[in-house]
């Protein structure tokens, strides 16, 4: 029933905007010039893309330095969910022939961003993009999604807590199923009330400085192994 609501949600948003709108929603916009001046990889080169919403965007643009360094690429928009990292997931990671790439997303779902949240919807779209990552010969890590004790912008939505744990077991079991690495950020930075640690965030749900340095150690080596 869920499922069947969200997608009269999404027909309904379609039909209510002309194509260029629609695509407005998905963003394909926001690195279409920093796409096109990537060069292609040279050879040996070793690239990851992390492909997310606004914590990878923050991340990013607070920690220039950390993505500079290790030749990470963000790819982070702000406010984006799961069916529109889909959308763009072409554009902004298999046509930058990474070696790998790292998903981060579903806490804007949680917040009902664009539709009503559906677990498993979710969950699919992650699979679907790990699917299309292997098919272009792309490593793929997956992560959890950071903590949170509700979401300023909705704060009508109840048991945010409870659905992360349950959406981060979930990305936990497909990733072991497939091999794939998993990053929990989730079990190092809640608080005993499994929201997001207060010095690590600003308004429990975006990471400071501190709480990226957290993330930080916790990517770079499973990336560093996924690289060898």
């Amino acid at each position: 029933m869920k499922k069947f609501l969200f997608l009269i949600s999404f027909m309904c948003i379609f039909n209510s905007v002309d194509a260029q709108q629609f695509n407005e929603l998905i963003n394909l916009q926001r690195y279409k010039i920093a796409n096109a001046a990537l060069p292609v990889p040279a050879d040996g080169e070793k690239r990851v893309v992390f492909i997310g919403n606004s914590i990878t965007q923050g991340w990013a643009g607070q920690r220039p330095d950390f993505f500079k360094s290790n030749n990470y690429i963000g790819r982070g928009i702000g406010g984006q969910t799961s069916p529109q990292l889909l959308s763009r997931f072409r554009q902004d990671v298999i046509d930058l022939q990474p070696y790998a790439v790292l998903i981060n997303i579903g806490t804007n779902d949680i917040a009902e961003n664009t539709g009503p949240y559906d677990e498993a919807f979710t969950l699919g779209n992650i699979m679907s993009m790990a699917e299309l990552a292997q098919a272009n010969g792309i490593k793929v890590i997956l992560s959890s999604v950071t903590p949170a004790g509700g979401y300023p912008w909705r704060k009508e939505i109840k048991d945010v807590p409870a659905k992360i744990m349950s959406l981060n077991k979930k990305i936990e079991e497909y990733a072991a199923k497939n091999c794939f690495p998993y990053i929990d950020y989730f079990a190092v930075m809640h608080d005993k009330d499994m929201a997001l640690i207060a010095e690590y965030g600003s308004d429990g749900v975006h990471p400071v400085a501190k709480g990226y340095e957290v993330m930080e150690s916790l990517a770079k080596k499973v990336i560093d192994e996924v690289l060898k």
